[in-house]
């Protein structure tokens, strides 16, 4: 969740307690309100497919990861921007796009199963990654197992299930929750979150000529075209793959950056100001995938 990764950002502020208390409550409403509408056998779909758990892992993980490390050696941005794209590319997908994805035409059992199954990779795949990174670049970089564990749980899982179970306990009831709890969840997120951006700006502001705003889109755009082209034969497929490969857990990304570049505050900011870029950039392709879901089902018709 986003208590513990931007509670420096907050040091000294009026309300902080506040303010982080709708943010975290939000986030595990929003997922809440996902499991009162998911089975259990949509939240481990994923897992039953490994051809599929391949190319997904590949297109978030691997793809991407080689990209951030290939922007930072080739266009050398300054230190905040490039640790945010390596801290990006290591996290799984937020808790909020799964309702977009689904939006815009994604299998709703496949989203939700790329939900659980890239946030339990995350857990195993990070730590190893950032060691072998670390060996790389000389220097100790880390991520402890412990700490992945707990965003993803806390963020992810317990929500889930819970939902899950409720859905299970008590369907109708459960049916008729799941929409208006997401609506309130999305508005208290809102209304918690914006001054975070306010007041990220001042260390946002100096990186814009530097990078940040092609870099942050080339991230988002690459991040689309790999999901897509990975995402198999299923077009539904495709488009939660896609929309999950260029948006990223902004809790894991800002924990990576807070363990290994403590004095690096420009990070959090950036990795904040990500979320906003990428639901810009991906809005064509939103628009894109809706009309073709439209096109292919008046086809049927």
């Amino acid at each position: 969740m986003l208590s513990l990764p931007i509670r420096g950002l907050w040091c000294g502020m009026s309300l902080t307690q506040l303010i982080l208390l709708g943010a975290n409550l939000s986030m595990f409403l929003i997922v809440l309100a996902l499991g009162l509408g998911t089975t259990l056998s949509d939240a481990s779909s994923l897992l039953r497919q490994p051809a599929l758990l391949l190319r997904s892992m590949l297109a978030m993980y691997i793809v991407m990861l080689a990209l951030a490390i290939a922007l930072g050696l080739l266009f050398s941005p300054p230190a905040p921007l490039k640790i945010a794209l390596i801290a990006l590319a290591l996290s799984p997908v937020p808790p909020v796009l799964p309702s977009k994805q689904k939006k815009a035409g994604g299998t709703s059992s496949y989203a939700v199963g790329l939900l659980v199954a890239a946030a339990l990779v995350a857990i195993v795949l990070m730590p190893v990654t950032m060691a072998i990174l670390g060996s790389v670049v000389g220097r100790s970089l880390q991520m402890p197992i412990n700490k992945v564990a707990l965003i993803v749980v806390t963020s992810v899982i317990a929500p889930l299930v819970v939902g899950i179970v409720l859905r299970w306990l008590a369907p109708n009831v459960a049916q008729a929750a799941a929409r208006p709890l997401a609506t309130a969840a999305t508005v208290l997120l809102a209304v918690a979150v914006l001054p975070v951006f306010v007041i990220a700006w001042p260390m946002v502001e100096g990186l814009v000529g530097n990078g940040l705003v092609i870099l942050l889109v080339v991230f988002t755009l690459v991040g689309l075209a790999a999901g897509h082209l990975l995402g198999g034969p299923d077009p539904n497929n495709r488009t939660v793959l896609a929309l999950a490969t260029g948006a990223r857990h902004p809790g894991v990304a800002i924990a990576i950056a807070r363990v290994n570049f403590p004095d690096e505050r420009g990070v959090l900011a950036v990795v904040l100001y990500h979320l906003i870029f990428a639901a810009i950039v991906s809005v064509p392709y939103v628009m894109w995938r809706t009309r073709s879901r439209a096109a292919q089902a008046k086809v049927r018709v």
